[in-house]
């Protein structure tokens, strides 16, 4: 096993939750943490007491482990405090493991992401090791994970070699990227980048602010791959009401987690196409927006022909 990685957790104001995924770094017990905690938001009555009541959670660190905090007074938003946080987790390691407090992670996951974090610490092409699977149950080549050039951050590890490259906040190089032949190359199918184009043309005229469809533009923008277990290895129980990204999701429980079992490593390192189209139309909703937009077109087509047929054939 590789050397325990530092682990990061970005809290904010949900102590339940936190308490699940908590007592996960607990089990794994890093000898490095790093605590980034977002303030309360002024216009919502009670939140600064679950803030501070969810601090407390990880207020008693009962391992030997050097504890850093960086908590904020006041609200800085979800994408601003995760960009500012890990900017200063990456000023102090070269490495880390990161869990939102909703993210409750199989105690596979720990050791997974340490053992990759040191085998590819050198290899530029790779940029993240998430512990999210969206496979529903398919197996891509022999190996205990592949390499995706989609992103996933419901548990996720990374180095500070991609991160401080990754630092454009307002997106410079969209201009450029959205106009070359890379673009086409990175994304074949027309509707896949329309979706991409759409949300990284209002993030660059600043009409969203997403920091992990920031990080994604990025990886993006450096040919970067992302190492995606065979397995779902992390649940996000953070849908609902009391959710910042999953507002408007239905409360329903995240996918189940599973053991990875003993890794077994890919020969080379590519993307898997194949699992990158499955992801685009079963997780991102490809294949849906493909149909209605079919659809749409049909009604359009049938709209225009009838208005040609009154006009030159009905008396």
């Amino acid at each position: 096993m590789a050397n325990k990685a530092p682990v990061v957790l970005i809290i904010f104001n949900r102590p339940d939750l936190l308490k699940k995924t908590f007592e996960k770094v607990r089990q794994y017990q890093p000898k490095e943490l790093f605590i980034i905690a977002d303030g309360p938001r002024t216009d919502h009555p009670g939140e600064a007491e679950k803030c501070i009541e969810t601090r407390n959670v990880v207020s008693n660190i009962d391992w030997e482990c050097k504890v850093y905090q960086n908590y904020s007074a006041d609200n800085m938003t979800s994408a601003k405090r995760v960009r500012t946080g890990l900017s200063w987790v990456f000023k102090k390691v070269d490495r880390a493991i990161i869990l939102e407090d909703d993210c409750v992670a199989n105690s596979d996951f720990f050791d997974y992401c340490s053992t990759l974090l040191e085998l590819y610490k050198n290899e530029e092409k790779v940029w993240t090791i998430t512990g999210d699977n969206f496979q529903s149950g398919r197996k891509r080549g022999s190996a205990s994970y592949y390499f995706s050039k989609y992103f996933h951050g419901w548990g996720w590890a990374t180095w500070a070699r991609c991160w401080n490259i990754a630092i454009d906040e307002n997106l410079s190089f969209w201009p450029s990227l959205k106009s070359s032949k890379d673009w086409e190359m990175m994304h074949p199918n027309k509707n896949e980048r329309k979706y991409w184009g759409d949300i990284y043309e209002d993030m660059y005229n600043g009409k969203v602010d997403y920091w992990d469809y920031w990080f994604s533009a990025s990886i993006t923008n450096n040919y970067g791959l992302n190492a995606t277990p065979n397995v779902n290895l992390v649940t996000n129980e953070g849908f609902g009401p009391n959710a910042t990204n999953t507002l408007f999701a239905k409360k329903m429980p995240g996918l189940k987690n599973y053991s990875i079992g003993n890794l077994t490593h890919p020969e080379v390192i590519k993307k898997d196409k194949k699992a990158d189209s499955y992801v685009f139309n079963y997780h991102y909703g490809g294949k849906s927006q493909f149909f209605f937009r079919k659809l749409l077109r049909f009604f359009m087509v049938e709209k225009f022909v009838k208005n040609i047929y009154s006009v030159y054939f009905k008396h």
